[in-house]
Parts: structure tokens; sequence; C-alpha cells
């Protein structure tokens, strides 16, 4: 597996990584998923004090016991919530930045942070406390490196010129290319990385992306119509790119870019995450291919006001 480097930092990461959310609550199965992903070579996990109200943090924690020398985690912070409760508020607040870090430790049962992350945010927060506790944070050595997780340009750009963000993560694919139009070169020019989610565009980049297509994007995709995205989605289909599946040539397409650290993908089973180890076994992405999947899709925009 191949790694690249989060940003201007000295933490590197395997191209492919998984992303948590998915798993479920299953414990026993969420470790059998994390198992062989690691055996894989992915070394870098991603969750979030949010996702299952903490209970996503507590099997991720349990499941990696014994192995955590050897990964990168991630998680992420801002959303308040009592467990047990249904419901939370946005909250980018120093007290609570500095609060939730514990209880992420104490959930992950390990005593530092590889990637902290900002999990939102707006141009309306109190973005100087929130970048001085993550300061903080770090300087306590309680986290190594910090980041936000945000598609909004104008939030992205005030951490770029304010903080020592390490690392971006947004949507990300083939079918969502509103990074490529300013954010990836402006990330690029100040060494930080995209951690880019959703690489397969809600499974329509996958192998059975008609099928996810007619149920995820019904009501239209970003500024595709249904009838649009039903027809991108069967050219997908249809591209008979050599050695590869729809899988790896959508985590290869984002992946073409250097400024994206790795491609964060969920897994709700085994089968779905060999799906997507199939990467390992592509053909490297040309140039050409690249071009032809560029003229097949949208080159969509981000709404300037965000």
């Amino acid at each position: 597996m191949n790694t690249r480097k989060i940003g201007h930092s000295s933490i590197e990461i395997s191209e492919i990584s998984l992303g948590c959310m998915s798993l479920g609550t299953d414990s026993k199965k969420a470790k059998s998923i994390i198992d062989r992903a690691l055996d894989a070579g992915i070394n870098y996990l991603d969750t979030a004090d949010l996702y299952d109200f903490g209970e996503n943090e507590r099997i991720v924690g349990k499941a990696i016991k014994g192995r955590r020398e050897d990964l990168v985690i991630g998680t992420k912070v801002g959303n308040n919530f009592t467990p047990g409760q249904d419901g939370w508020t946005w909250d980018p607040s120093k007290s609570h930045i500095k609060s939730g870090v514990k209880d992420s430790l104490q959930r992950l049962g390990t005593d530092y942070i590889d990637l902290y992350q900002l999990h939102g945010g707006t141009i309306d927060d109190p973005i100087d406390e929130t970048i001085e506790a993550f300061d903080e944070l770090k300087q306590e050595g309680l986290i190594r490196e910090y980041g936000i997780s945000s598609i909004r340009p104008n939030v992205i750009r005030e951490f770029v010129e304010k903080s020592d963000i390490a690392s971006v993560m947004m949507q990300y694919s083939a079918l969502d290319r509103r990074p490529e139009e300013e954010i990836l070169s402006l990330l690029k020019e100040n060494e930080i990385s995209v951690l880019a989610r959703g690489p397969l565009a809600k499974g329509m980049l996958s192998s059975n992306g008609e099928e996810k297509a007619k149920e995820k994007g019904k009501d239209g995709f970003l500024s595709y119509s249904y009838e649009e995205i039903l027809a991108v989605v069967k050219k997908w289909q249809d591209y008979k790119a050599p050695e590869r599946s729809s899988e790896a040539l959508a985590l290869q397409y984002i992946l073409h870019h250097d400024t994206v650290a790795s491609a964060v993908f969920g897994a709700s089973s085994v089968d779905q995450l060999e799906d997507n180890l199939s990467y390992l076994e592509a053909a490297p992405l040309t140039e050409q291919i690249f071009g032809e999947i560029q003229a097949m899709t949208k080159a969509n925009m981000y709404d300037k006001h965000r």
C-alpha cells in the first residue's frame, strides 16, 4: 500500500482508508471489517464523536486494541450531544473542543489522537477561539495534528489563512468535482492535504452504480438532474477502462491529484471492503483515461457565498 503525507506534517497515511461511520453497532462485524482493512495495508481509520453518539469511537477503539502504534486515527469534534439522547447542537467553542477530546480519548482507549478535525463549521463561528483550542491540544500532546471537515470555501479559506491545519476533509468524487474549481490549488499552495470522503458518490460509481443511482439520485445530484445522473452512471458502467473495477477507477480518479492524501471510503461489510480493495490490483491511471473521465462528468461549482 502506498502512503502519502498529510500536509506539512510527518504523518503518512495509506492512499485508501476506512471511514468508520458505516460500520454499524455490531462490534464483532465491525472488527472483521477493520481487521481486513488493516491486513490489506490500510493504516488510517476515520471516525467522529457524533457517529452513533460515541459508540463508533468505542467500537473502533476496541477493534484496534493491541495495534494502536501501527495506526493513524482521525476523529472529529464540534457537535455537542448527550449520549443516550437524540439530537445535538453545533458547538465549536474552545471549552467544548477541549472537553470533547477527553471523551474521545476515553472512548478510543488511547492517550493521543493523530488527526483531530473540526466536524463542520460556518463563517460566523468564533474561528480564532476554535484555532486556539486545537493549537493548545497540540502543544499538550493530546493531538498530533488538526484539520477541518468542510465543504464551505469561505470557511476553508479562513482556516488556511489563520491556522496550522494539516488537512481538509471534503466530499470529492468524479461526480462531485467541486474541489477542482479552486480549493485543490489553494490547499496545495499552502501544503495542506485533502482527505476525500464520498469517493464513490453514494455508491453510484461502484459496480452496482445504476441501482444506486436510481435510489440515491432520484432527486438529482448536485447540478445533475435525475435523468443526467442515470445517463452518466450508465456511461461509467459501460466505460471499460482496462484492468480495473468501477471502484478502483473512482478511487484512482481523485488520487490522481497529489493534493489528496487519501480516499476515505465507507464499508458496511467485508464484501464491500473487498470491492474497494480492488484498487490495489488496478493498472496505473493514464492521463488519457483521466481526461476521458473529466469529459464524461461535470465540473460542478461551489456556491460562492458559502
